[in-house]
């Protein structure tokens, strides 16, 4: 516990409505800019230790009067390089930023996409700004945006801010809002789609709505404009939960699959066939699925004030919005 700038806490000693408490939850509620399980890691790595003797077990009980003492040592490097890719800084402060992501940016390394991805991103824009999640300097990445999906994301720069959002993400209380071009006019013209989602059973590499297993999803939508006769139309969808894919796969389980979507959408031929060729055209070589997360909003996990972005439609799909307008 010698490292070169570790922290040192000494915690005011137990009091007596305290005692019987696990040591990690009663450092936890002592220390809030350390989660539970950093704390944890903390103890069984020989960190904390109780009047000179070391403490190597999370679950020990507190006494009254006991006072422990806790190193923390110097955060990791990151692992994953820091790179300079040009960023959309919708909001940041000490304890978080809010990133307006483009199309094809990658949110987190994976193999495949080792590089070049919103992670490496942050870790050059933010540098000596992240605190540290778990004890290594990286921003805690709390929810994701596929690839080709646009729109807003939060990341964390501490550990109190990237417990505090994820807590709101596992009770559902954010506001998460999209808007996607679909084929056809849903009917009704807003409503709710409710269906476990799990992987494909016909294929593992895709997710679908299935009868037995998965986890709960519910999407409410309603119709936002429609175009060229029916066709497509602009819908806006909420999500009440956070699964992956979701929102393609609800969309395309109630026959309205987003225009572009390679995975889960195809091109509808019979909607497509009275319309002009460029029309057509400008549908059939949309490079991705037309969704953009337009609207995010939460609590800060710090400050405790309600925060809430928005996102105005990103150039490309509203070049496509044009061309359907010209019908």
């Amino acid at each position: 516990m010698n490292e070169t700038n570790s922290r040192e806490y000494t915690p005011e000693p137990v009091s007596p409505d305290e005692v019987g408490q696990r040591l990690d939850k009663w450092l936890a509620m002592r220390q809030p800019d350390l989660s539970r399980s950093r704390i944890k890691g903390l103890i069984e790595d020989g960190r904390v230790s109780l009047d000179g003797a070391t403490i190597l077990d999370p679950s020990c009980r507190v006494k009254s009067g006991q006072s422990y003492q806790v190193s923390v040592p110097p955060d990791a490097p990151a692992i994953p390089e820091a790179q300079e890719i040009a960023l959309s800084v919708v909001h940041e402060d000490e304890d978080l930023i809010v990133i307006d992501k483009p199309p094809g940016l990658v949110v987190h390394p994976a193999p495949g996409n080792l590089d070049f991805t919103l992670v490496n991103a942050l870790l050059a824009h933010c540098g000596e700004s992240l605190a540290g999640i778990g004890g290594v300097r990286r921003p805690g990445i709390v929810h994701r945006l596929d690839k080709d999906t646009s729109g807003l994301l939060v990341a964390a720069k501490t550990d109190a801010a990237h417990r505090g959002l994820s807590e709101q993400f596992a009770a559902h209380t954010l506001e998460r809002a999209y808007r996607a071009l679909v084929w056809g006019v849903p009917s009704p013209s807003s409503g709710e789609i409710e269906g476990n989602i799990g992987r494909n059973p016909n294929d593992r590499k895709t997710m679908a709505v299935v009868s037995g297993g998965g986890k709960r999803a519910l999407t409410r939508y309603r119709v936002v404009k429609i175009y060229a006769g029916g066709s497509v139309s602009l819908v806006e969808c909420r999500l009440a939960t956070g699964r992956t894919h979701q929102i393609r796969v609800h969309m395309t389980s109630i026959g309205h699959s987003l225009v572009g979507d390679k995975t889960y959408g195809r091109v509808r031929s019979g909607r497509m066939a009275s319309l002009p060729a460029d029309v057509r055209a400008a549908l059939t070589a949309f490079p991705r699925q037309a969704l953009h997360a337009f609207l995010l909003g939460f609590q800060h996990p710090t400050k405790g004030c309600s925060l809430c972005f928005e996102s105005a439609i990103p150039p490309d799909i509203n070049a496509l919005i044009k061309i359907l307008e010209t019908i």
